[in-house]
């Protein structure tokens, strides 16, 4: 055992060695708390003479107890006798050792989430699928923080804390105690069920809590700073007067509340442990000085920790590079050009990860990579068009383009819900092949009529055959279809006013008029589609019931349509383009380990990667808005996860503005970025008003793919004063033409700066500031 103990540095091996009093090993991140806990699991066993039978180790994921159990049984190889498992794996080992006293059946199944919400209808009849969804959610909730359906009380009090609503004509304490009461009876457990119920058993149930007690003398729990009220119930009641416990966690990685995770768990532990001692482990094997010194900065400024101060053992390494760019095409163009100059360098793309707070944000550099055909693998989520909300806007937008898909028909014709059922479908679509047959034999039969049956054969499509067919179905499908008609038609007027429009812009300007109103984007379309069709409605349902952002995807959808014209034309521009996207997607399917990681915050959790892009780094996406007093310390937690992902080098980007619900929105770095002292980091980019900084810091760049300066960054090039106070982004006002922002700037034949205009009204200008300034008022945000 010596030789293991003597690679551990002290504050490892002061972990490892512990024993007595409860221990809380605080592990910052990259300190090697996985190495401690299976060292010292191994040395209890061979060093200590504890009988492995009677150690409990728990974590959260699989992944984790396999590779917990791996590594302690190489060390030593009776370590395959201690139960090693995730916590939910441990409440089901229990609940079948004592599965009478906990009220179920020893063969029990454990329903998912889709199986509560039926249960929970079956329960209670008089609940809508959309109440028995959320209930189901709220039900899940009140395990996770050990509630009963008898602690009334208490679950009012939880639900006004968490910001849920339960309707005042519902008794929810009634509704959660017929569910239990029908769970019972069916002798099956739900997910909740697996921890609330052996806490429940080992509280009540004094034979069993000895017996247990008894067999674990030793309780280890990882990452627990995940744990939630239940978790943490059950650690306590495991625990008997003679349990050595030892917890390993970080309270600046808490991240998951969401998840029902309770920081409070670790941050109290040794109030609720008499005579805890805590050791730090403070040494970082993962991240260079220059990394960790930023996450120290703006950790440090949350007030709910226990405090700690990351040391570096890697040494020293390059500055963490701040960007502040225009919009996000620009922050997408940045990290492909970044990526691709230092793949040229030998540098290979799985080197490379860009994070990002939403699922939604991972579109852009989707797109922009496979235009560029650099590989990535997206983590955590589908890729963006395999999402399904995504196929579902794109059917109705691909029915649009042709009617007659069956494809797109199916998908669309019953989603929402609309009461016709795959029988009623085949009907329709038979219907439609028949009329399709029927025509295309009536033009073998007279070739001289072939205009007037190619005629028929296009009036032929899914939406006339329902218009035609639809009162020969059942009252619920009837009305279905007449529903899912009407939704579009108003589609397809929509597009008709914009044909028109266009056509007429096309005659204004033919007399050289500068005005015209401007044709709708098909942004716009994609929003109508969305609230009309009931699919915004139904995805911001589950979204408030799964925390899942689906409706967030649909939007950033909605943005990147902002750029063509809601017409016939520019639907099928934009479905090319997607098309383009799909098709370079799945020649590049394969999933070979040189590729780029798309990843949300969240899922890195865990994870390393030398070359790290924090993107969207602006107040209203990292944090959100609605974020405030803890909810904001566990953002600024999540930011401090992002940030020590990175081994070798640190990348942040923020974006002057950004289309967000298809209209331009100015954006304001994040608070987090203004708590990083600026001798830290390097910043490049026009920087915000009042953003700041130190003298030797640079003001500006001009993005132009070179990247020598910093060997990975852009030059700082710019220092023409016209230059630097006209430029993209720029929000002008003339007296001619109202508020304008400056949307391109280029210089022209004869070598003078010119910038192109777009203003409120739809006009689009271009002026030389160096003679016109007196025209051009900028205006400050």
């Amino acid at each position: 055992m010596d030789e293991f103990l003597s690679v551990l540095n002290p504050e490892q091996r002061a972990a490892v060695e512990h024993e007595g009093s409860p221990l809380l090993i605080l592990a910052g991140a990259g300190s090697g708390k996985t190495r401690v806990i299976t060292t010292k699991i191994a040395y209890l066993i061979s060093e200590r003479n504890v009988d492995p039978y009677q150690i409990l180790a728990v974590t959260f994921t699989k992944k984790a107890a396999n590779e917990m159990q791996q590594r302690a049984v190489a060390l030593d190889s009776r370590a395959r006798y201690s139960q090693i498992r995730t916590f939910h794996s441990f409440g089901a080992w229990f609940l079948r050792l004592f599965a009478a006293q906990a009220g179920v059946d020893p063969n029990f199944t454990v329903y998912d989430d889709d199986d509560m919400v039926t249960l929970l209808s079956r329960a209670n009849p008089n609940l809508a699928r959309k109440q028995a969804n959320h209930y189901a959610h709220l039900i899940s909730l009140c395990k996770d923080y050990a509630l009963t359906p008898d602690d009334s009380v208490e679950i009012a009090e939880l639900m006004e804390e968490l910001g849920e609503e339960i309707d005042s004509e519902d008794d929810f304490a009634q509704i959660y105690s017929n569910y239990t009461a029908r769970l019972r009876e069916t002798g099956n457990v739900d997910f909740g069920d697996l921890i609330l119920l052996p806490m429940l058993v080992l509280e009540k149930n004094e034979a069993v809590r000895t017996k247990i007690q008894n067999r674990f003398r030793v309780i280890m729990v990882d990452e627990y700073q995940d744990s939630n009220v239940a978790q943490f119930r059950l650690l306590q009641v495991l625990a008997g007067k003679q349990t050595y416990v030892c917890v390993v966690g970080d309270d600046d990685q808490s991240i998951y509340r969401f998840r029902g995770a309770e920081v409070k768990n670790i941050l109290q532990f040794k109030n609720h442990f008499p005579k805890t001692q805590i050791i730090r482990l403070e040494s970082n094997y993962r991240s260079k000085s220059e990394i960790l010194t930023v996450a120290n900065d703006v950790i440090k400024n949350n007030s709910a920790r226990l405090g700690k101060e990351l040391r570096a053992e890697r040494g020293e390494g390059k500055k963490p590079v701040l960007i502040f760019l225009p919009d996000q095409n620009e922050e997408c163009q940045f990290c492909g050009d970044l990526i691709e100059q230092t793949h040229k360098t030998g540098i290979p793309y799985s080197d490379w990860a860009i994070l990002y707070r939403t699922n939604a944000q991972s579109m852009g550099f989707e797109s922009e990579f496979l235009r560029r055909k650099i590989p990535y693998r997206v983590v955590g989520s589908l890729k963006f068009y395999e999402r399904e909300e995504i196929k579902d806007i794109l059917a109705y937008l691909a029915l649009l383009a042709n009617p007659k898909d069956e494809i797109a028909f199916r998908r669309i014709i019953n989603k929402p819900a609309r009461g016709i059922g795959a029988t009623s479908q085949d009907k329709l679509v038979e219907a439609c092949r028949q009329e399709i047959y029927n025509s295309v034999m009536a033009e073998e039969e007279d070739r001289q009529r072939k205009e007037t049956s190619q005629e028929q054969i296009q009036s032929v499509n899914y939406v006339e055959i329902c218009r035609k067919n639809g009162a020969s179905f059942s009252k619920k499908a009837r009305e279905g279809i007449a529903s899912f008609v009407e939704a579009m038609d108003a589609f397809y007027e929509k597009i008709k006013e914009n044909i028109k429009q266009k056509d007429e812009n096309e005659r204004i300007l033919a007399e050289n008029a500068e005005i015209v109103t401007p044709v709708e984007k098909l942004s716009v379309l994609i929003d109508f589609i969305a609230e009309k069709s009931g699919l915004k409605t139904y995805y911001s349902e589950k979204d408030e019931i799964a925390g899942t952002q689906r409706d967030a995807n649909i939007q950033e959808l909605s943005n990147s349509a902002v750029f063509y014209d809601s017409t016939q034309e520019g639907l099928l521009e934009f479905l090319d383009h997607i098309e383009l996207d799909r098709t370079i997607e799945e020649s590049d399917g394969e999933d070979g380990a040189d590729s780029v990681t798309l990843i949300t915050l969240h899922n890195t959790k865990g994870l390393e990667f030398s070359r790290v892009v924090i993107t969207g780094m602006e107040y209203g996406i990292f944090p959100r808005q609605d974020k405030y007093g803890n909810e904001l310390e566990e953002e600024r937690r999540l930011c401090y996860v992002g940030i020590t992902r990175a081994k070798d080098e640190l990348y942040m980007t923020a974006c002057s503005r950004r289309v967000m619900y298809g209209r331009t929105e100015y954006m304001a770095p994040s608070p987090f970025l203004q708590e990083i002292n600026p001798d830290n980091i390097k910043i490049l980019g026009h920087l915000p008003f009042g953003f700041k900084k130190t003298s030797s810091q640079n003001a500006s760049f001009s993005h132009n793919g070179d990247f020598g300066n910093l060997g990975l960054s852009h030059p700082d090039t710019e220092t023409d004063p016209i230059k630097l106070k006209y430029h993209r982004g720029t929000k002008i006002y003339t007296d001619d033409y109202g508020y304008g922002i400056i949307t391109s700037a280029f210089t022209t034949t004869e070598g003078e700066y010119a910038v192109t205009v777009n203003f409120e009204n739809g006009g689009i200008k271009r002026f030389l500031p160096k003679y016109q300034y007196k025209n051009l008022e900028i205006i400050k945000d």
